[in-house]
C-alpha cells in the first residue's frame, strides 16, 4: 500500500511540475511578445535626435542580451518538460541521485542536485581565479606569442 501511495504522490508531483513549467513558459513567451511589440511601436517614431538614437541603440543591445537569456530559459523549460516525458525528471545529470523535491519546486528546470551545483560553481570560481591570476604577471603590451618565445 505504501508503494502505491508513493507512486501516486510522485505522479501528482510531476503533474504539478509540468503545470508550473508550462505556466513559466507561457509567461516567458508573453513577455517576449510584449517586448517585441514595444520595440515595433518604438521603431515607428521618426525625427529622433542623436541622443535618442544612441539611447535606443543601447536599449536594443540590452534587449538582445535579455532575449538571449529568455531563449536560454525557454530551452531549459523545454528540456525539463522532455525529461518529465522521458521519465528521468528530478535525476541529477552529474551524480545520478534524485534531486530534492524542494529544489525542483523552486527551480523546476534544474538539472543538478544542490551538492553538484555547488561543486560546479566552486569549480567555475576557481577557474576564473586561475585565469585572472595567469594574466596578472603579463608584461604590458605583450602577447601570447611574445611570452611563448621567452
Amino acid at each position: 500500500m505504501a508503494k502505491k501511495s508513493a507512486a501516486s504522490s510522485r505522479k501528482k508531483f510531476l503533474s504539478d511540475q509540468r503545470a508550473a513549467l508550462l505556466e513559466m513558459k507561457d509567461k516567458l513567451l508573453a513577455e517576449i511578445e510584449s517586448e517585441a511589440k514595444a520595440e515595433r511601436e518604438a521603431n515607428k517614431d521618426e525625427g529622433m535626435d542623436t541622443y535618442d538614437l544612441a539611447s535606443e541603440e543601447r536599449d536594443r543591445e540590452i534587449n538582445f542580451i535579455l532575449s538571449d537569456r529568455e531563449r536560454a530559459k525557454s530551452q531549459q523549460i523545454e528540456d525539463a518538460l522532455a525529461r518529465i516525458n522521458e521519465g528521468n525528471y528530478g535525476e541529477c545529470e552529474s551524480c545520478g541521485l534524485e534531486i530534492a523535491d524542494e529544489r525542483l519546486r523552486v527551480m523546476p528546470f534544474t538539472r543538478l542536485c544542490r551538492d553538484c551545483q555547488q561543486d560546479q560553481e566552486r569549480e567555475a570560481r576557481s577557474q576564473r581565479r586561475t585565469d585572472d591570476g595567469r594574466n596578472v604577471y603579463r608584461k604590458i603590451g605583450s602577447t601570447d606569442a611574445d611570452e611563448e618565445s621567452a
